[in-house]
């Protein structure tokens, strides 16, 4: 009603549809035989911003990678004014194999054939093991090597077993009678203590490292060992299985290795490159204890440096004071008088 009292009047709630939408009722209305289909999540893209949608970002990059793989094009020779003064290696590797996995492999490998040979705070070790006892079913070490975090070898050597070898276990070692034979080899002993003084206070990252360590007869702090065998991430691409060296840096990196006999060099190399790749992550699961150690054993270690520093004068003091004692008593003899 209105102020002054009239009735308002009610209008009418049409309920016919408009003649254009008369017209255009036969052109979405289904077929016979057909049921209105829900549409499925896979017709939209997921915005990138959410977060549980890895797996899908996964994907978009593995095809957008294998688009871009397609679109290389080799051109043909006759293509080519210069063509018949190419070799086709040569124009494959100019035209084609640039962003190839093996050229990417092969790249990275000379990086670290030239990195710097400084120790530094990481260090990947690599054990290459021959078969000892019967039927040579006990390891024994036959090669360590220990590279830097850049890659470049620090310490690589053939040992000579304590034991028989049995079995050289060739296939897969790569280990031959004439490397344990040679005269560059070195005793168990002495390998035990070069990797002793490198290791010693320092991150250790290696592939299932425990087996390395158990054939070395050395123990190393938990809280400084980085086993990428036993890294959670990695070990979901295994489906929760130990997952293969070879297969994380097919999966990880994307490079192929051991195409053939394994190599201490190349398996301590890429182990490094798998730490690497995830470092920041693996680091942060430790947390700031991991932090305050890693800076109690540093200053423990420069203590122990100044200590020795310290002895090191002591003792050329005392090698100084008694050569001077020793020639004084000299002179003094030979000038006294024999009456």
């Amino acid at each position: 009603m209105t102020k002054g009292g009239n009735k308002t009047k009610k209008l009418p709630i049409t309920t016919a549809p408009s003649s254009n939408w008369k017209k255009l009722l036969p052109a979405i209305a289904p077929k016979d035989g057909q049921t209105k289909k829900k549409r499925k999540t896979d017709d939209f893209e997921i915005s990138p911003n959410y977060k549980g949608n890895k797996k899908q970002k996964l994907e978009k990059l593995k095809n957008s990678k294998k688009e871009k793989e397609q679109k290389i094009q080799i051109p043909k020779k006759d293509e080519l004014w210069f063509g018949d003064d190419i070799d086709d290696k040569i124009l494959k590797d100019v035209y084609g194999d640039k962003n190839s996995k093996a050229l990417d492999k092969q790249r990275l490998v000379d990086k670290m054939d030239i990195a710097d040979t400084k120790l530094g705070k990481y260090v990947a070790i690599d054990c290459e093991m021959v078969g000892v006892g019967p039927d040579g079913e006990d390891s024994a070490l036959a090669r360590v090597t220990i590279v830097n975090f850049n890659g470049a070898v620090l310490l690589d050597a053939y040992v000579k077993p304590l034991e028989k070898v049995t079995d050289y276990r060739t296939h897969v070692s790569g280990i031959e009678p004439k490397h344990l034979e040679s005269d560059k080899a070195i005793t168990f002993k002495e390998a035990q203590e070069k990797v002793a003084a490198i290791i010693k206070n320092r991150i250790l990252v290696g592939h299932a490292v425990h087996n390395d360590l158990k054939v070395l007869m050395l123990s190393h702090p938990t809280l400084l060992i980085r086993d990428t065998s036993r890294y959670k991430p990695f070990r979901k691409l295994a489906k929760g299985r130990t997952p293969g060296l070879k297969m994380l840096v097919k999966e990880v990196l994307g490079i192929s290795i051991q195409s053939g006999s394994h190599s201490s060099i190349e398996d301590a190399r890429f182990t490094i490159e798998l730490y690497k790749s995830v470092k920041a992550e693996w680091e942060k699961s430790f947390g700031a204890r991991s932090g305050l150690i890693m800076k109690k054993i540093q200053e423990k270690e420069e203590k122990s440096k100044i200590r020795k520093k310290k002895v090191s004068i002591k003792e050329e003091i005392t090698v100084i004071k008694q050569d001077r004692i020793e020639e004084d008593g000299s002179d003094g003899s030979s000038g006294s008088d024999s009456d």
